[in-house]
């Protein structure tokens, strides 16, 4: 979720030092002042509208590819942007000091532009964190890291399972499918030496594999194990439960179009930037975690229409799961970040409920937590009808963020604002310009009751990892 929601369409969003530069280029007289600059290698943008309420909302893009650049865009939509400008909310924004998995660096960003925005303009009242997919985890470390900083928190379709519990269940998916479809091939899972040749030999490998009845039984198992949605495009309906033909090809799309680039390229900068290797999956029982998917029934209809044994491929991936981590690597990405469900304000998570990049059961992976923690009734966690990667509308949106000015107005969740009726008439009630899906396919509102299901691999903040 980063310039334009646009970009949902495609399912594929997919210490901060040094001096201050700042430029102001608008007049009050001409709308919201706009200042822009940078703290250290982080580039700004902050907005303030006149008169400001003192509210101020700060958000978090999304993961930037290795090497990638990003804007420091203050909101992830004009028309989001412009109703928090129009109410009186002043907006902020980081570009982040690097990119990949750049949540130790964002956290300081965004920090730093905090008392960079306090210096400039002035102290908040309150400040509301949110943002989405990657800026989604980095919204629920900052107000983990900085309670005393932040009066609310938006996660919008975030990496709320925390980074160990993420790139764990990357590994299962790409284990899965070298063991199964390609146990021959030199793909590397871990230690990856050269990520756009490994992410290319995986693309061809999948292109080989997966118009066979075999390949498209183990890809489903692979989509079991991993939690992937059996709906792929935000503008089609969602196939029927028992349509597992439809189903699995729309897991292959998450996991060839979508999913790979981080299991089999990205992987290597997260390495990087930890020191080794995080990951691991010695010990775990691979018949468990399909005992426990939604999708089991459809695998055990593709492996008996394939001819395949299902027992036996789930005894292949116990018996060579070996791989184990760098224990200064888990360290880093436990800081970097896992959650203890130890929160001080009202969070308000939203999330589509068939994303297959950041699946829906990251959001129970974080109400476990949360509940642990005794919190439950800081936490509220919406969910919208529709496939695709942080596939809201505007009006979706600013639902949500009504919803939370209310709880901080009054102190207290109003009862039935956040049911799905409410939800979609206050979505609806914002007009057609807000109702669409890029500013260019209407939409309507599509809030639901949903149950997500377990993580299949959670990690809460200070777990223990083999060593």
């Amino acid at each position: 979720m980063r310039k334009s929601l646009a970009l949902v369409l495609l399912a594929v969003l997919v210490a901060c030092s040094g001096s201050s530069k700042t430029a102001t280029i608008s007049s009050p007289d001409a709308g919201p002042e706009i200042f822009t600059g940078s703290i250290g290698a982080a580039r700004y943008t902050i907005e303030v509208p006149h008169p400001w309420n003192g509210t101020l909302f700060l958000y978090s893009h999304g993961y930037v590819s290795p090497g990638g650049t990003s804007g420091a865009a203050a909101a992830p939509d004009g028309p989001t942007g412009q109703w928090l400008l129009d109410g009186g909310y002043a907006l902020a924004a980081s570009s982040y000091s690097s990119s990949g998995w750049a949540i130790e660096d964002a956290l300081k960003d965004q920090i730093a532009l905090l008392d960079h925005f306090a210096a400039q303009v002035g102290e908040p009242k309150r400040v509301i964190a949110w943002g989405g997919s990657l800026g989604g985890i980095i919204t629920a470390g900052l107000i983990q890291e900085h309670p005393d900083r932040f009066a609310a928190a938006i996660p919008i379709c975030g990496v709320l399972a925390g980074g160990v519990a993420s790139w764990n269940t990357g590994l299962d998916g790409a284990y899965a499918f070298k063991t199964l479809l390609a146990p021959r091939s030199q793909l590397q899972l871990v230690h990856i030496t050269n990520p756009d040749a490994n992410l290319s030999l995986a693309n061809d490998l999948m292109t080989q594999v997966s118009d066979t009845p075999a390949g498209r039984a183990r890809i489903a198992l692979i989509a079991a194990l991993t939690g992937l949605p059996g709906w792929f495009a935000p503008t089609s309906p969602e196939p029927a439960g028992t349509d597992f033909t439809a189903r699995e090809a729309a897991q292959a799309q998450w996991a060839s179009r979508v999913d790979f680039p981080f299991e089999f390229r990205n992987r290597a900068e997260l390495e990087k930037r930890a020191g080794g290797n995080p990951s691991w999956n010695i010990g775990v029982d691979y018949a468990h975690q399909l005992s426990v998917s939604a999708d089991r029934a459809e695998v055990v209809a593709l492996y008996r229409g394939a001819g395949l044994d299902l027992n036996a491929d789930l005894r292949t991936l116990n018996a060579g799961a070996t791989i184990r981590p760098d224990p200064a690597a888990v360290a880093y990405l436990d800081r970097n970040i896992s959650f203890d469900g130890r929160i001080a304000v009202p969070v308000l998570s939203m999330h589509t409920t068939g994303d297959g990049l950041v699946v829906p059961q990251d959001e129970t992976a974080y109400a476990d937590v949360v509940r642990r923690a005794g919190n439950p009734n800081l936490l509220r966690q919406v969910f919208v009808h529709r496939a695709g990667h942080c596939a809201f509308t505007s009006a979706e949106i600013i639902a949500a963020f009504k919803v939370v000015l209310n709880r901080l107005d009054t102190g207290s969740w109003e009862a039935g604002s956040l049911t799905p009726s409410a939800l979609n008439a206050a979505a609806l009630a914002l007009g057609p310009g807000t109702n669409s899906l890029g500013g260019v396919i209407a939409a309507a509102p599509a809030f639901t009751s949903f149950s997500p299901g377990p993580y299949p691999r959670p990690f809460p903040k200070g777990s223990s990892a083999p060593g």
